[in-house]
């Protein structure tokens, strides 16, 4: 019945995270919002409300370890494995944007994440700052937006008309908003408690089953729209998708746990030590690999999806108190990461010369 409740809840919340896009991004089109705004919100935050869902349910039930988890799993599982699968499908394309704002404002929120959690918890003041920042992120993002798209208007205003909507359209969309919802409640109750019983079971913490299983469940939204936009050839859909699914997930997800959940979210040792450092390694490892040519090839590709299953390995190797922890710990500092740095390093100067010999 567990693993049963596990899989229907999961359906579930992949099901409502659908429902609600799809209604959140016409009823967004029924007020004229630009396509690019809806697709850097709706869609990328949308994909992560499965994550928004479990991380609230979790915290209000006292389990914050599956919430704090489960946004540290699925960032690293959004970079790591979702890109680097779609890169091996075909090389991705970046867009500038992302570069000039939106890895940096990923990159930058994951330090001040780990910042904020040096005394080992994440309060609700906490929560509004990271709340507080979303809000003026999508300010920011609309405000670019209407800038850029000005001109437009002004050249051809007959492009930029909201075609009028009846009443069974909006109702319709209202509809599918409000089963979207009910379907995420609904699946995200019954993924925690069985994500729970699993660790209660297999006597693994909380917080590794929230890096693990429901981290990567969660993310399955990102992982179908970014690999069949990749498979479209829509390249940098896929790319911008996961990116900004990211950014939700650190500003909104943590940000609003922390403020319903009682007295904060706690935070681990182990988090401050050893996961928050890595997600933001990630995140900083995209910086030169988006700027090598605006692509991602297969190579990054395999490197990504290489080192999301060392990651794994560690986790399970540290869990079980494995006797070969400390071999494959040896490995990772003196052979893994020093290699890694010589390959972004490479990378960049590569991309540098490249640019000096153009110019």
């Amino acid at each position: 019945m567990t693993v049963l409740l596990f899989v229907v809840g999961l359906v579930c919340l992949i099901a409502g995270a659908e429902t609600l896009v799809r209604g959140a991004s016409r009823l967004a089109a029924m007020f004229g919002i630009p396509p690019i705004v809806i697709g850097l919100t709706v869609v990328a935050f949308g994909t992560s409300s499965p994550e928004l869902a479990v991380s609230i349910k979790s915290s209000l039930s006292g389990q914050a370890g599956v919430a704090l988890g489960n946004v540290v799993g699925s960032n690293i599982f959004n970079v790591l494995f979702i890109l680097g699968i779609s890169a091996i499908i075909i090389p991705l394309t970046v867009d500038r944007q992302l570069l000039r704002l939106d890895v940096p404002v990923m990159v930058v929120m994951s330090i001040v994440v780990l910042l904020l959690s040096l005394d080992q918890a994440l309060s609700r003041a906490d929560g509004l700052l990271l709340v507080t920042v979303l809000f003026s992120y999508i300010g920011f993002l609309i405000y670019q937006s209407r800038k850029n798209h000005a001109q437009l208007a002004a050249e051809m205003p007959e492009a930029q008309t909201v075609p009028a909507a009846g009443n069974a359209g909006w109702l319709m969309n209202l509809v599918l908003i409000v089963i979207g919802l009910a379907l995420l409640v609904a699946g995200s109750r019954w993924l925690v408690d069985s994500a729970v019983a699993f660790a209660q079971y297999l006597g693994v913490s909380e917080l590794v089953i929230g890096l693990t299983i429901i981290a990567a469940g969660t993310s399955l939204p990102e992982v179908v729209t970014s690999i069949i936009a990749a498979v479209r050839g829509e390249r940098d859909i896929a790319v911008g998708n996961v990116i900004g699914s990211n950014i939700f997930n650190i500003l909104g997800v943590l940000g609003f746990a922390g403020i319903v959940a009682p007295g904060g979210i706690p935070v681990p040792a182990s988090v401050v030590g050893f996961d928050f450092p890595v997600m933001i390694a990630v995140a900083l490892a995209c910086l030169p690999v988006f700027f090598s040519g605006g692509v991602i090839d297969r190579k990054e590709g395999v490197l990504f999806l290489g080192y999301y299953v060392i990651y794994t390995l560690y986790l399970i190797l540290n869990t079980s108190g494995h006797d070969a922890l400390p071999l494959f710990n040896g490995v990772m500092l003196y052979f893994v990461i020093p290699f890694t740095v010589l390959v972004l390093v490479n990378i960049t100067l590569q991309e540098t010369r490249k640019r000096k010999r153009q110019e």
